[in-house]
């Protein structure tokens, strides 16, 4: 169980983040579309997945804003944007701010993705949602970095995550 904070005030998680060094767990998450991704789709790139509890916040919609600058200049580089907001949400954020360099991925049918890395908020007001983390693995699927935002209002260190790419 990880301990974090909103606003201050000490909320947790279901988990850990994985470990650096492991490999990524298989996923299916859902696409803006409503087709279901899952990690082989990404099969030989590198991914950097953003976690975070809703696009419609300010931080949230911030990180995904940032990621998108820099995934324009990555080389065989994925930026997965992952919530458990529905995929209308995330479409719609997307298309109102112009967002083309990341993908946006649900996980509101199972949460099984935030359950399995650990990130799901178990108490307090966010009962339910993915904690604010960062999770940079390589084009074989193993962790190179993690980052669990330990106030939940707060930015990842985006430089922290793309400096192992």
């Amino acid at each position: 169980m990880a301990s974090i904070t909103l606003k201050g005030i000490p909320i947790n998680t279901l988990g850990e983040l994985p470990k650096v060094g492991s490999k990524l767990t298989d996923f299916r998450l859902v696409k803006n579309d409503l087709s279901v991704a899952s990690l082989h789709d990404f099969a030989g790139k590198k991914l950097v997945l953003n976690i975070f509890p809703s696009i419609d916040t300010g931080t949230c919609a911030t990180s995904v804003r940032k990621f998108n600058e820099t995934a324009a200049n990555l080389e065989n580089t994925s930026v997965l944007c992952i919530s458990k907001d529905l995929p209308f949400a995330q479409k719609r954020f997307c298309g109102a701010e112009g967002i083309e360099n990341v993908i946006n991925l649900s996980d509101f049918q199972e949460g099984s993705f935030g359950k399995t890395n650990g990130l799901e908020i178990i108490d307090g007001p966010l009962t339910g949602l993915h904690s604010r983390a960062i999770i940079v693995a390589d084009e074989n699927g193993i962790i190179l970095h993690t980052e669990q935002v330990a106030e939940t209002v707060d930015e990842p260190n985006y430089e922290a995550a793309l400096a192992v790419l």
